[in-house]
């Protein structure tokens, strides 16, 4: 018996100098890297266009020609793309757009051959085809909500429809009776344009693959005309569109994103 209580005093002591021994070797294993997210998504987005011209000239102008108003109701657009998530931080996509018909409002004010006042008012509509290629930097991500800023650079289709030039036409010199009212009218006409943007907004993942977005953006589309203004008696004597310089646009955007992770 004496002998037995002697072998288990040993172990129990063997075990009590080897405890530490054991702990000392034992290294926590190190954690696994965090998968970098990539991969390709679609997205849509519709908003809200806020726009503006900047002059709106012809030749006929002269020196007496004083723009008082110039202005497009606020409009719809709608688009798509597909893009590519790179990481947390960057992504990109190429998107098309039709940018719906805004209303145009404009009045100048003139003074004829016999000094005596004039005007011109005038509407048209507005519409464009606007495809870019974008890139992002998400900012972080803070219980789903990710700031973001963005750039882009591409095309835009302008095209200037149901142009109208309703005003006072010349009077004969000395004879201020011989002005009578008139209406003048353009065919359509498009161009392409170099376009670019900037962009800031709010991302909300709503689930790991749907990330819905709220966004402002600065659009610059640049120039566009109308066709030539022919008088309502078809008389046309010379190359005559309405310019419309440096138009941009404030826009509101919500879309949504799927990724294909």
């Amino acid at each position: 018996m004496f002998k037995l209580n002697r072998i288990a005093f040993a172990a129990s002591a063997l075990a009590v100098i080897s405890t530490p021994a054991l702990a000392a070797d034992y290294v926590e294993p190190a954690p696994l890297p965090i998968a970098e997210l990539n991969g390709w998504y679609l997205r849509g987005d519709i908003g809200m266009t806020n726009q503006q011209v900047d002059d709106i000239d012809n030749v006929l102008f002269d020196d007496t020609f004083v723009v008082r108003d110039k202005n497009f109701e606020a409009g719809m657009s709608f688009g798509g793309g597909v893009g590519y998530v790179f990481n947390r931080w960057l992504r990109a996509d190429v998107t098309g757009e039709y940018r719906g018909e805004a209303e145009f409002h404009g009045f100048d004010t003139w003074t004829d051959i016999n000094g005596d006042p004039r005007f011109n008012d005038y509407t048209a509509k507005k519409s464009e085809w606007l495809a870019l290629a974008n890139v992002y930097v998400d900012l972080g991500s803070w219980h789903g909500i990710s700031p973001f800023v963005g750039a882009g650079i591409g095309a835009a289709n302008v095209k200037i429809s149901s142009f109208r030039d309703s005003g006072i036409a010349y009077a004969v010199a000395n004879d201020p009776s011989s002005a009578f009212p008139t209406q003048a009218y353009a065919n359509d006409h498009d161009e392409w344009n170099f376009a670019w943007a900037l962009y800031a907004g709010l991302g909300f993942q709503v689930t790991p693959a749907t990330t819905i977005e709220f966004a402002y953006r600065y659009l610059d589309m640049g120039d566009a005309e109308s066709g030539d203004i022919i008088a309502f008696d078809g008389t046309n004597n010379e190359d005559n569109p309405m310019q419309f310089e440096d138009i941009t646009s404030h826009d509101l955007r919500l879309g949504v994103r799927y990724t294909f992770w």
